[in-house]
């Protein structure tokens, strides 16, 4: 009998030990816990106890070494909690430096919560193991960490829809890992880096919505696995380099409401991987090329707003599919022709040129 509860003790030791986090990792959760405020849905009830690797919700622990790994607080998700409650969380306060601590971090992930301010502790950035960075959705200000670049297994950094200004820190090109980057929706003034197609493995980035200025570094055309690129809504100038239609995985292209001039090159409409294609709300001139092909297939084609010339190019017509297209607002002339895909676009898609005629506006 004795021998049974002695190993039943054991056993229950083992249990906890592996569901409590060290000392360290517990001191600084908690740390951080006391700079944030979740007034509604109720988590960091949650966190008390030495069983952090278990119970407490959004953390997660390395199995062997008790190390906490990961943090996943996120205010908008299918979370059963969120459900539940039938609202999306809110939280208020500030990213507590004490998180640094936590050295076998590899997913922060702080999103959607709308109201934590304050500056990203500078420390985050000696977080040796850190891959996803994702504080996505607050109120963050104050600058990116200039040593950004420190985090070499990084592969998501997500700091958009904050108020993060500043310019984009030159390090920011050394995240050789890096497959996901949005810093969208900030106030990030600056230059785009001239090396920033040193980021090899990068397929998505996402900068719209800044006052980022300058053109488009040409190094962007040697991003060999990048899919989507979005820098609209900035003041981005120059010409559009002709090396973006050459990159054959560039399917989302969003250059729309910056202070782009010259001319369409025409690889961007020869590009058959191209399916989403706005240059919109530019100073684009010359005419539209006559580039397109029997393999085009645009989900999107937007050119208006800007200051295009000469007659509709007859090759749209031979093109696989275009969903959505808009040419108003510019100075193109002559008739729109005839037939697919034309005959089944309004007339805003046409509307404000100078001379165009033909269904569905007047008649030629």
């Amino acid at each position: 009998m004795e021998v049974s509860l002695i190993l039943l003790a054991f056993f229950l030791a083992v249990i906890s030990g592996v569901s409590a986090c060290t000392p360290a990792d517990k001191a600084a959760l908690l740390a951080f816990k006391s700079s944030l405020n979740e007034p509604y849905l109720g988590i960091f009830n949650t966190w008390t106890g030495d069983e952090c690797c278990q119970n407490w919700y959004g953390i997660s622990c390395d199995p062997t070494t008790r190390r906490v790994t990961d943090i996943s607080l996120r205010g908008e998700s299918e979370d059963p909690i969120l459900v539940k409650a039938g609202r999306c969380g809110y939280m208020t306060g500030s990213i507590n430096p004490a998180i640094c601590q936590l050295d076998s971090l590899t997913n922060l992930v702080i999103a959607d919560w709308k109201g934590i301010s304050g500056e990203i502790p500078s420390c985050v950035t000696s977080i040796p193991s850190l891959r996803v960075l994702d504080i996505v959705g607050n109120k963050l200000s104050g600058k990116i960490p200039d040593d950004i670049g420190n985090l070499q297994k990084l592969t998501v950094l997500n700091l958009a829809d904050n108020a993060i200004s500043g310019e984009i820190p030159r390090s920011l090109v050394q995240l050789s890992s890096l497959k996901h980057l949005d810093l969208g929706n900030n106030q990030l003034t600056g230059e785009i880096p001239a090396d920033f197609g040193n980021l090899k493995m990068l397929s998505r980035a996402l900068l719209r919505g800044n006052k980022l200025a300058g053109s488009i570094p040409t190094s962007v055309g040697k991003m060999y696995r990048l899919a989507d690129l979005d820098l609209s809504m900035n003041q981005i100038s120059g010409p559009i380099p002709d090396q973006l239609g050459k990159m054959r995985v560039l399917s989302t292209l969003l250059l729309d409401s910056n202070l782009l001039s010259g001319q369409i090159p025409s690889s961007l409409l020869s590009n058959t991987g191209m399916g989403i294609l706005n240059l919109s709300r530019n100073a684009l001139e010359g005419n539209i090329p006559d580039a397109f092909g029997s393999k085009s297939y645009f989900m999107v084609l937007d050119l208006s707003y800007n200051n295009l010339k000469g007659p509709i190019p007859g090759s749209l017509s031979s093109t696989a599919y275009v969903g959505h297209l808009d040419l108003s607002h510019n100075h193109l002339c002559g008739p729109i022709p005839v037939g697919a895909p034309f005959d089944q676009f309004e007339s805003s898609s046409f509307d404000s040129n100078d001379c165009l005629c033909g269904n569905p506006l007047r008649t030629c």
